[in-house]
This record gives C-alpha cells, structure tokens and sequence, in this order.
C-alpha cells in the first residue's frame, strides 16, 4: 500500500468503491468551482522518430492502468489551488492512519475492510500547505467530493487522528467555509490530562500550539469542551499566541490566556 507523503486528509470508501479516474473527470465536469487540470496516466508521451520510419510514432501512456498497482492520481484545481488526489482504482490504496477521536462514527473504519484516497495540497504550494486559503480550499474539494460521491463513508484527518461520518463533516466543512466556526470538534479533538486539565489534540497544526483548560476550570468537563470550541475558533483566526492575554469567559468572568514556558500550549485559567 502507498503512503502519503505531505500533508492532507483520507477519503475512506466501502473495499472495491473507490472512485476511478474516469469517475472522477464526470466528478470535475458536475462542479462549477472544480476542475481537473492533470491527469498523468492520460497524458501522451513526447513523440520518438525512429530514423528508418518516414513519420514520427507517437507513444501514449495506457488509458487502462488496470495492470499497475502504482497510485493512480489526478490533479484538481480550485479558486487558482491545486490539489492532488491519490489512491484512484484500479491503481493501490493508500494504508490508513490510526484513528484515536471517532465523530459521527460508532465504530473506527480501521476495523472494517476500507479503502482510502489522499487528497493534499499540489506540490507548488509546498510551505505554504497549512495557510488558511490553502486548508479551506482542501476542506471545500473534500466536503464537494463527500457530496458527490454516496459510497464516501468517512474522513480521517490525521492532525488530530480524527475520523468523521461523511454527515457530520459535511455540516461543520460548510458552516465554517460559509463563515461560520471553525470545524472543531473534528479537526480538532479534546482529552483528559493525567492531572485533570482538558487539552485540545491537532490544533498545533494550525497555530503550533495545544490548547489547555486548567482545572478547576476543567472540571465541569462539558463546560470546559464548550469554553475550548470558542477559544479554539479565536486562536485560528488570531494565530499563535505570544503574549497572556485577558478575556470575557461566557459567564462574563475574566479568563487569563498564557502561553506556557515552553510555548507548545496555550494554558487558560479564571482570574
């Protein structure tokens, strides 16, 4: 099986479902805002001229790459970004991530025979992959693609080792990319500490720093989920955070915002 290489997110299909390129080309032509502008294995070779033959003969890849196991892509273009979508059939799968934070989901795809496309950012926008234009458009081809395609079960976003019912990504991908909150949880998840904070798992992709409820703010842990869901929504906005802030908590009492000695996390405390 193939493994990704850059940063991106799973596609997961029912074994055998996998969309094929051809499947893929009806996807583009069915979008207004995406199209495919790159398809390698229909590309045709440069031309060979044998000097005993009176004309050039053209030699074209294979239309049927049935015969291959290498990863069958294509590059889809939205908005002016490209992304590559890797993992077409009949071509190899790719192998999935492990899955510790399940949305929408009662049981993790890991443990059912599944199958796997990897959707990344194209190669000319290597350095700038976790930039918001960049996230939004990847998240904007991934919520058209899990509309498009009814065989689309799940996403696995690795950063915060998620994975998301195909309903329930939808729904938040759009509410954020139609200017509502960021997606989280999904793309971001939340866990217990050993000493009772509440700390967020993924958000350092985006701003290179966790997130840490510190109790007894933590406590009421339905609370301090609610509380880590706005602050997170800020902190991406905003970005890293290099200096203690102060700001209203939702029951109007003053919160204190710090980043921590060795500024891996944001700490968060009640005045």
């Amino acid at each position: 099986m193939a493994q990704p290489e850059s940063n991106g997110l799973f596609l997961l299909f029912p074994a055998g479902k996998r969309p094929t390129r051809a499947a893929l080309n009806e996807f583009a032509q069915a979008q207004q805002a995406v199209s495919l502008t790159h398809d390698p294995a229909g590309e045709i070779n440069l031309q060979l001229v044998d000097p005993s033959q009176s004309h050039p003969q053209v030699f074209r890849e294979p239309s049927d790459v049935s015969a291959t196991r290498d990863p069958v892509w294509v590059e889809l273009l939205r908005e002016g970004l490209t992304f590559d979508l890797m993992g077409l059939a009949p071509g190899s799968s790719y192998d999935l991530p492990a899955c510790d934070h399940l949305f929408d989901l009662e049981t993790s795809p890991t443990a059912f025979r599944t199958e796997a496309l990897f959707l990344t950012p194209g190669p000319h926008l290597t350095g700038g992959q976790r930039s918001l234009p960049v996230m939004q458009g990847l998240l904007e081809i991934a919520r058209d693609l899990v509309h498009h395609f009814e065989e689309l079960e799940a996403v696995i976003w690795p950063p915060s080792g998620s994975a998301i019912g195909r309903v329930y990504f939808e729904s938040v991908a759009a509410a954020w990319l139609e200017g509502g909150a960021f997606p989280a949880p999904g793309l971001i998840a939340f866990k217990p500490a050993i000493d009772g904070a509440l700390e967020t798992e993924g958000l350092d992709y985006w701003i290179d720093q966790e997130l840490r409820i510190e109790p007894p703010l933590s406590n009421d842990r339905l609370a301090a989920t609610r509380l880590a869901v706005r602050l997170v929504n800020r902190l991406v906005i905003l970005g890293n955070l290099r200096d203690s802030e102060r700001m209203a908590g939702p029951d109007g009492r003053t919160l204190v915002l710090r980043p921590s000695e060795n500024r891996k996390f944001v700490r968060v405390w009640q005045e």
